[in-house]
C-alpha cells in the first residue's frame, strides 16, 4: 500500500471517528432537553430548546393557552436552527387552533431572505385578524427581516442588551474574480442568450446597467421594508426613511425611535401579556424547531469544510475571505452582515 493511500485511510478513519463522536454528542444534549421540558412547558417557555413535537401534545387538554414560539437563525428556505415550512405551518395551526389565544414570538435573527421574512410576516398578520395576541421579545439579535417579521406586533420587547434596526435590503453582491482568475491561469466562458442573463457572475465585471437593474430591486424591497415598518410602528414614512439607513441599534435607541416598546426580559413580558388576556395563570406552550442532524449531514459537512480548507490554500486566500465569499447573497435579502 502507498503511503499516500495510507494516509488517505487514515484521514477517513478520523471522520468517521469525529462524526460517531458528533452523534453521540446529540444524542446525549437531546436527552438534557427532554429532561427540562416539563419545567419550561409549565413555566413562561423560556428560551429551552425544546423540541416544537412534545410541546404540541403537552397543549392537548383543551384549555387556552399562549404559544411560546421561536424564530432563530437566518430566515430562508431550511438551515440548522431555521425551518419556513416548519414555521409557516405552525403559525398556519395556531391560526386555527381555538385553545390558542396569544403567540410570544422569540426572535434572535439577523434576518434573511425578502421572500421569506415577508411570508412569515403575511402569516403573522393574518393570525392577528383572529383577534389574537401577537408580542414580541427581542433575543441578542434582530435585525434586518429579525426587526421586518416583529412589525406586526401589538408590543415589542427586548433585552438591554439586543441589537435591532439595521432595515435596508441587500439586492447583490458582485464579485470580480477576474484578476485572481488569471492569475491562476483559469478562464471560464459561458454561452447564454440575453446580455444580463448572467448578471453577478464572478468571472466578468458588472455592467452599469446591471447595477441600475438590482438598484432598482433593491430600492422596491427597501421601500416594502420601510412601509411595514410605518405602518406597524404608527411612524411617518418620512421619519423612517431617516432612522432606515441600515445601521442597527441598540435597545435603548431603539426605545427612543419607537421602534420597541419595552426593554426588560421574557418572564415580564409574559407576565404583562397574562395580564393583557386577564389570566394570569395561563399556560405558556414552546414551539422550537428543532434540527436533527444525520450521520450522512455531518460526513459532508466535514468533507466540505475540508475542500473549503483545500480551495482557499490553492488560491492563496484566508480562510475567513473563502467563507466571506461564500456567504454572498444571490438573493435579494433583509439582512444584517
Amino acid at each position: 500500500m502507498t503511503k499516500n493511500a495510507k494516509s488517505g485511510i487514515t484521514v477517513f478513519i478520523i471522520i468517521i471517528l469525529i462524526a460517531a463522536g458528533c452523534i453521540g454528542y446529540s444524542i446525549y444534549e437531546n436527552k438534557k432537553i427532554e429532561s427540562k421540558l416539563s419545567y419550561y412547558n409549565n413555566a413562561t417557555g423560556n428560551p429551552s430548546g425544546v423540541s416544537s413535537e412534545t410541546a404540541v401534545k403537552d397543549k392537548s387538554a383543551g384549555k387556552e393557552y399562549i404559544a411560546a414560539l421561536y424564530v432563530e437563525g437566518t430566515i430562508e428556505d431550511e438551515n440548522s436552527t431555521y425551518n419556513q415550512k416548519w414555521l409557516l405551518s405552525t403559525i398556519n395551526k395556531l391560526t386555527n387552533d381555538h385553545n390558542n389565544i396569544a403567540i410570544a414570538l422569540y426572535v434572535n435573527s439577523p434576518g434573511g431572505g425578502v421572500y421569506q421574512a415577508d411570508e412569515v410576516y403575511l402569516a403573522l398578520q393574518a393570525y392577528k385578524r383572529q383577534d389574537k395576541k401577537l408580542y414580541v421579545f427581542m433575543g441578542p439579535m434582530a435585525a434586518s427581516g429579525g426587526y421586518y417579521i416583529s412589525c406586526p406586533a401589538d408590543k415589542i420587547f427586548a433585552n438591554r442588551n439586543t441589537l435591532t434596526g439595521s432595515i435596508g435590503v441587500i439586492a447583490g453582491q458582485l464579485i470580480d474574480a477576474t484578476e485572481l482568475l488569471d492569475n491562476v491561469g483559469v478562464k471560464i466562458e459561458a454561452i447564454h442568450s440575453g446580455r444580463n442573463k448572467l448578471m453577478g457572475n464572478f468571472y466578468e465585471p458588472a455592467t452599469d446597467e446591471q447595477r441600475k437593474i438590482l438598484q432598482s430591486v433593491s430600492d422596491e424591497c427597501y421601500d416594502q421594508f420601510v412601509s411595514i415598518v410605518a405602518e406597524g410602528r404608527s411612524i411617518p414614512v418620512a421619519k423612517v426613511r431617516e432612522l432606515a439607513d441600515g445601521r442597527i441599534y441598540t435597545a435603548a435607541q431603539a426605545l427612543k425611535l419607537n421602534l420597541i416598546d419595552q426593554i426588560g426580559n421574557w418572564d415580564g413580558m409574559i407576565s404583562e401579556l397574562r395580564n393583557e388576556l386577564s389570566d394570569p395563570a395561563c399556560k405558556v406552550v414552546t414551539f422550537h424547531y428543532e434540527h436533527k442532524q444525520t450521520f450522512r449531514e455531518s460526513l459532508l459537512g466535514m468533507f466540505s469544510n475540508i475542500k473549503n480548507q483545500e480551495a482557499a490554500a490553492k488560491l492563496g486566500l484566508p480562510r475567513s475571505v473563502m467563507d466571506d465569499l461564500q456567504g454572498f447573497n444571490t438573493y435579494p435579502a433583509y439582512l444584517y452582515r
